[in-house]
Order: C-alpha cells, then sequence, then structure tokens
C-alpha cells in the first residue's frame, strides 16, 4: 500500500540545523511532485516547499526562503528538507504531500514528525 514515512525531526536549539527524510513505496514517486508541509496546534497546514517531479524546480514560502532546501532521489523513493539557521517559529510538525500531476490520482500525505526549536 502507499506509504509516506518522514523522519529526522528532533529538537534542535536556534540556529540549528536538522535534516528531514520522506520515505514513499506504493506508488511511481517520479511521477509524483513533492511537497513539504507544516503545522502548529489550532492553526493550518502551511506549504514550507515544493519540488518538481526531476527536481528541476522548486518552491518555498517566504518565510524559510534562503534557509531550507528542498531536493530529492528518485532512485531511492526518497525526499529531503534541509533546514538551516532554524528559528522557534519553525517549531511544528513536518509532513510531505505527495502532489498528483494527472487527473484522477490521488493525493498522499505522511503522518508527520515533530521539529521543536528552542533553547
Amino acid at each position: 500500500q502507499v506509504q509516506l514515512v518522514e523522519s529526522g525531526g528532533g529538537l534542535v536549539q536556534p540556529g540549528g540545523s536538522l535534516r528531514l527524510s520522506c520515505a514513499a513505496s506504493g506508488f511511481t514517486f517520479s511521477r509524483y511532485a513533492m511537497s513539504w508541509y507544516r503545522q502548529v496546534p489550532g492553526k493550518g497546514r502551511e506549504l514550507v516547499a515544493y519540488i518538481s517531479t526531476s527536481g528541476a524546480a522548486t518552491t518555498y514560502a517566504g518565510s524559510v526562503k534562503g534557509r531550507f532546501n528542498i531536493s530529492r532521489d528518485n532512485a531511492k523513493n526518497t525526499m529531503y528538507l534541509q533546514m538551516n539557521s532554524l528559528k522557534t517559529e519553525d517549531t511544528a510538525v513536518y509532513l510531505c504531500k505527495a502532489v498528483p500531476l494527472r487527473p484522477g490520482e490521488s493525493d498522499y500525505w505522511g503522518q508527520g514528525t515533530q521539529v521543536t526549536v528552542s533553547s
């Protein structure tokens, strides 16, 4: 069955770095664009970063641009989010999403990984 499994979250001090991974299985990873979202309690999900099927095109939320880098390895069916210069306001559950490009296909979500930025 389809699975998206995030890992790499944890507790880090302000200014620190973390690398999140999203391992995909059960679907053709290379046919899906991918994205990272984050969510804090009481708020909706915020799009953090997006990457095209080949990885050639990426976009970022203004709040993370220049600090975060999204990438993917289609041979490993895995997407990454390198997060640098972390701030307390980056604290959230980070979720990955597979974005279908063909009509009628479903999107898929992972369960999320907690990132806490605190001193």
